[in-house]
C-alpha cells in the first residue's frame, strides 16, 4: 500500500474518529492499524493531527530589537565611513560629537527616540548592526629607517617613557611615501604624537635630510597646545644628528631627547599606531617623487586635517597590561578625542582650553571631512598629472 493511499484512508477516518466516543475511537484505531500496518501510538498522532495546523513560530529569545530603525543604521554606516572604518568602541564615543551636525548635513530630521537610542547604544550593538558592512584592510608598507651613527651614545634609550599623565612628551617617526621602491628621492611625512593626550601633527618633507626634518619639528612645536617637554624617536639618521641635539639642548627649558632600542618597534608603539591609522589609511602607499607634492601635502596637514583628527576622531588609550601565564590582558580607557583629553587635564592653562573650545564650537566634522577628502583627491590627481609629464 502506497503512502498516498494510507494518507487518504487517514483523512477519511479522522473525521469519524474526532466525533466518536472513547470505545468507538478504539475500534477505529484497531481498523486503521490493521489496514495500514501502523503502530498504535503513531496512528493516534495521525488521528489527532489537525488538517491545517499553522507552523508554530518560535519567539526570538532575549529582549526585542530596539535598534531596527533605518535611520539608526544609516547614521552608523555614514559615521563609520567618515571615521575611516573605525571600531565600534570609537564609534560609540564619536556619536555624541557628530550627531548634532548630522541633520544639517543630510537635510533630514531625526526622530527624538532615534537620537536617544543612538546616544545610549552599546559597542556590541554597533558591531551587530554593522556586521554586514565590513571591508578588508589593505597591504603594508616598507621600512626605510637607516641606523644612526655614534650619536647613539649621547642619546639615552628609554623604553618605559616618561610621566604619561603630563602632556608634552612626544614620540616621532617618519613615514616614507616611496611606493614599492626605496631608491631615489621622494616625500616623507614627519609624524608626531603626544603620549598623554593623543594630540598628533604631521608635516611633509622632501627627502629626510636634517634641515627639512628639523624645520618640520619646529613648525609642529608651534602648533601644539602645550609646551614640548620630551622627544622620543627611533634610531633613524634623520633624528639622530647633532643639529637636533643642539636644537633641544640650547634653549631655556631643555627638551628631554631619548630614543628607542634598535629594531624594537614596540618601544614607539604610540607613533607606530598613528603611522597606520592616520597617514597610511588616508594617504596610502603610493610613491610621491616630486618636491611639489610635499607642499601640497602640507596644505592638507595644516588645514582641515589637523582639526578633524584632533577634535573629532576618538582613540583608545592603554591604561593597564597584565600577564597571566602566557596570556596578556590589556585594559583600555573609554575612547576620547585628543581635544577631550586636553580639556580633562589640570596641567593645561584655562586660557588654552578656552581657545580650543572656541575653535571647536566653530567646526563641523562632516564639512571638515568632506573638504579634507576633496583635497586628498585633488592631491592624487596632481600627483598623477606630474607623473605623466615625466
Amino acid at each position: 500500500m502506497t503512502h498516498s493511499v494510507k494518507h487518504a484512508i487517514a483523512e477519511e477516518l479522522r473525521r469519524r474518529y474526532l466525533e466518536s466516543d472513547k470505545p468507538h475511537k478504539s475500534k477505529i484505531l484497531d481498523e486503521f492499524c490493521k489496514t495500514c500496518n501502523y503502530h498504535r501510538k503513531y496512528a493516534i498522532r495521525l488521528m489527532n493531527k489537525k488538517k491545517h495546523r499553522k507552523k508554530q513560530i518560535r519567539k526570538q529569545r532575549g529582549a526585542p530589537n530596539q535598534y531596527d530603525d533605518p535611520q539608526i543604521l544609516d547614521f552608523l554606516i555614514l559615521l563609520r565611513k567618515e571615521l575611516n572604518l573605525a571600531c565600534s568602541k570609537r564609534l560609540k564615543s564619536a556619536i555624541a560629537l557628530w550627531l548634532p551636525f548630522y541633520e544639517d548635513y543630510k537635510k533630514i530630521i531625526l526622530k527624538a527616540d532615534v537620537k536617544e537610542k543612538l546616544l545610549k547604544i552599546s559597542a556590541a550593538s554597533i558591531d551587530r548592526l554593522l556586521k554586514k558592512h565590513r571591508l578588508p584592510t589593505g597591504k603594508l608598507g616598507l621600512c626605510t629607517t637607516k641606523p644612526g651613527t655614534i650619536l647613539k651614545k649621547h642619546i639615552p634609550v628609554l623604553t618605559n617613557q616618561w610621566d604619561e599623565r603630563r602632556p608634552g612628551y612626544l614620540e616621532a617617526d617618519t613615514v616614507a611615501h616611496c611606493g614599492t621602491c626605496v631608491a631615489g628621492s621622494y616625500v616623507h611625512t614627519v609624524n608626531m604624537v603626544d603620549i598623554a593626550t593623543g594630540w598628533h601633527e604631521q608635516r611633509a618633507v622632501w627627502e629626510k635630510g636634517y634641515q627639512g626634518v628639523m624645520m618640520a619639528i619646529l613648525d609642529i612645536e608651534q602648533t601644539l597646545p602645550f609646551p614640548l617637554r620630551g622627544f622620543d624617536c627611533d634610531n633613524g639618521s634623520e633624528f639622530l644628528n647633532w643639529h637636533l641635539v643642539k636644537m633641544f639642548e640650547n634653549r631655556k627649558r631643555k627638551v628631554q631627547f631619548t630614543r628607542s632600542r634598535p629594531y624594537k618597534k614596540n618601544d614607539n608603539a604610540h607613533i607606530e599606531e598613528k603611522n597606520w591609522t592616520v597617514v597610511r589609511q588616508y594617504i596610502g602607499y603610493e610613491r610621491f617623487d616630486h618636491p611639489q607634492l610635499a607642499d601640497l601635502l602640507n596644505e592638507i596637514y595644516t588645514s582641515e586635517w589637523r582639526l578633524f583628527m584632533n577634535y573629532f576622531v576618538p582613540s583608545s588609550k592603554l591604561i593597564e597590561k597584565q600577564r597571566v601565564g602566557a596570556k596578556v590582558i590589556k585594559h583600555y580607557d573609554i575612547p576620547k578625542t585628543p581635544y577631550e583629553r586636553i580639556m580633562n587635564m589640570e596641567e593645561i592653562p584655562k586660557k588654552t582650553k578656552n581657545e580650543l573650545t572656541r575653535q571647536f564650537m566653530s567646526l563641523n566634522p562632516f564639512q571638515l571631512q568632506s573638504d579634507m577628502m576633496k583635497k586628498i583627491k585633488e592631491f592624487h590627481h596632481v600627483k598623477h598629472s606630474l607623473k605623466d609629464e615625466f
